[in-house]
């Protein structure tokens, strides 16, 4: 009886299609796999090859320098005798004795001054010489026999102008940084496609909304080209200069 009524339920059921498939609802990908598993795989991949590298190199240096008669120090002997320093970078024992930490935002801030000067005028000096032929004429062959004087060489004439280590400082950073910035950010402003130049003109932008809207942004990646090179170079201007002018800072600490 009750295999005539199956035989009949089935029979009187709609059959399905030939060939159709049957969709199976998509399972919902959990927090874990779909946001934590990523991210930790992308932080992996970017922080252990370094970390690898580093402890590589500490090994190395640590396996030359403990050999008798090694003129550097250690890895070890370095964190042995330099822990005061490592532990507290901001005592303050004295005018000059002083943490490494203090040292090195004293020279930040010389830093920071130094190419602020130097952006700004690098930007206003690039864009007169991107935009204007004469000035171009007149002011490239100076900027670049200028730019290839040692940092170092302008530190006697800036103690002889300013009879002072800080504004002396300040200046060689200015005087490193700004050459780098003028020169490509002329580019960038020589580089300005005609057609941006041909519709500020229909539009009639006035000198300063042309400077604004048009040529800062068209130029804009040469400038952070510029203003990435002269930071690099004003970190390297300052440690040299405070190696010879004194005072407070990392170079006369090193």
């Amino acid at each position: 009886m009750n295999m005539h009524a199956l035989k009949t339920e089935n029979a009187t059921a709609a059959p399905l299609p030939a060939g159709e498939v049957v969709r199976l609802p998509t399972p919902k990908p959990s927090f874990i796999t779909s946001k934590v598993i990523p991210n930790a795989k992308n932080i992996a991949a970017n922080v252990i090859p370094p970390i690898l590298m580093i402890g590589l190199i500490l090994v190395v240096w640590q396996i030359l320098c403990s050999k008798p008669g090694a003129t550097l120090p250690s890895p070890s002997k370095i964190r042995t005798e330099a822990y005061d320093l490592i532990v507290d970078p901001f005592f303050i024992a004295g005018p000059q004795d002083i943490g490494l930490g203090w040292r090195v935002l004293t020279s930040l801030q010389r830093v920071a001054i130094g190419y602020g000067f130097a952006a700004v005028v690098g930007i206003l000096l690039g864009t007169l010489v991107g935009q204007s032929v004469w000035a171009m004429r007149g002011l490239d062959p100076i900027f670049q026999i200028l730019r290839t004087i040692s940092p170092l060489a302008w530190l006697p004439i800036s103690l002889a102008a300013f009879r002072d280590s800080q504004p002396s400082a300040i200046f060689v950073i200015f005087i490193t940084a700004v050459w780098p910035i003028i020169i490509i950010t002329a580019v960038g402003i020589r580089n300005i496609p005609q057609d941006y130049r041909n519709v500020a003109a229909v539009l009639r932008l006035n000198p300063a909304e042309f400077f604004i809207k048009v040529m800062i942004p068209s130029a804009a990646p040469y400038i952070f080209t510029g203003l990435r090179i002269g930071i690099g170079l004003s970190w390297l201007a300052i440690v040299a200069a405070e190696m010879l002018t004194g005072g407070v800072g990392i170079g006369f600490f090193i």
